[in-house]
C-alpha cells in the first residue's frame, strides 16, 4: 500500500474532509444503488458510528439501517445502542452465537485459534449482506486506514462491503471526523477492542495508533523495531486489499 503522504504531515481539515466524504457517499448511491439503503454494521466504536453518521448525513436517517450483532452477551452494546439512538436510524440486533456455535460444531475437526477468531466476522458479514438484501441495501465497509495498513481486519468478514467511506483516513482523522459530526465522546474516544479475544487493538498490535499514524502520513518513527514491525504487517497483509487473482485464459 503506497503511503498517503511522506514529508511533514499536513493539517488535517476535519470539515473539509466530511464534506467530501458526504458527498462521495451521495454520488456513490446515485452510480450504484439510487434510492438504496445503507447498512451498517453497528459495533459502538469509532468506526462504526462515524460511518454510519456519514451515511446518515449523506442519505438521511431514513436510509440508514443499523444492525447490532452481539455474540452471546456484549458489555458494552449501551455504546451502540446509543449510537443508533442519537443519529434515530432503524435497527435490527442478531446475536450470532448460536450461528458461530453451529457452525463451530458442524465442522468435524476443533478449529484453530485464528479461525475460532475470524469466524464471528465473518458470521457478522453474512448477516449484513441477509440484511441487505432484503432491505435494498448496500453494506458499508467501517474500516480505516491504520487498520487496513497492518492488516488488522477479517478477510471477507469486517474488511468486506460495498463501499468504504473511512479506508484512506487513520484512526485520528476519523476521531477528527467523529467530532465533527457531533457524535458523543463516549464513542469517538472508546478504546478500540476486536470484542473477540479480549485485548485492544493495541495491546493485540504491539504499538499504538498515534504511532502507526504518524508513520503512515510522515515515514517518521523513533522505534525501529517497530517500524519493521508494521513494514512487516504491511507487507505480509497487503492481500487483503487486492482483487482476488485470477487466470486468464489465452484463447
Amino acid at each position: 500500500m503506497n503511503r498517503i503522504s511522506i514529508g511533514v504531515e499536513k493539517v488535517f481539515d476535519a470539515l473539509k474532509i466530511k464534506n467530501q466524504c458526504v458527498d462521495w457517499i451521495r454520488k456513490f448511491f446515485e452510480e450504484n444503488g439510487k434510492g438504496c439503503n445503507a447498512v451498517v454494521g453497528i459495533s459502538g466504536g469509532k468506526d462504526s458510528s462515524v460511518v454510519a453518521a456519514l451515511c446518515t448525513e449523506a442519505l438521511g436517517k431514513d436510509r440508514v439501517i443499523g444492525v447490532l450483532m452481539p455474540c452471546g452477551e456484549q458489555h458494552d452494546i449501551d455504546k451502540a445502542e446509543l449510537l443508533v439512538s442519537h443519529l434515530g436510524i432503524k435497527h435490527f440486533v442478531v446475536n450470532i452465537k448460536d450461528a458461530v456455535e453451529g457452525l463451530t460444531k458442524a465442522i468435524p475437526f476443533e478449529l484453530n485459534s485464528q479461525s475460532r477468531v475470524n469466524l464471528p466476522p465473518r458470521i457478522r458479514m453474512s448477516t449484513l449482506y441477509a440484511v441487505s438484501q432484503s432491505n435494498n441495501g448496500r453494506v458499508a465497509n467501517t474500516c480505516n486506514l491504520s487498520e487496513d495498513w497492518v492488516g488488522y481486519s477479517t478477510r471477507y468478514g469486517d474488511a468486506a462491503g460495498d463501499f468504504s467511506p473511512c479506508a484512506r483516513l487513520t484512526v485520528r482523522e476519523v476521531k477528527e471526523i467523529g467530532r465533527v459530526l457531533g457524535l458523543p465522546d463516549v464513542l469517538v474516544d472508546k478504546v478500540p477492542i476486536d470484542g473477540l479475544c479480549g485485548k485492544t487493538d493495541e495491546e493485540n498490535l504491539g504499538f499504538t495508533y498515534a504511532m502507526l499514524d504518524k508513520y503512515i502520513r510522515t515515514g517518521e518513527i523513533e522505534d525501529l523495531e517497530i517500524k519493521e514491525k508494521i513494514d512487516r504487517l504491511n507487507k505480509l497483509n497487503e492481500f487483503k486489499l487486492k482483487v482476488m487473482p485470477f487466470f486468464e485464459p489465452e484463447f
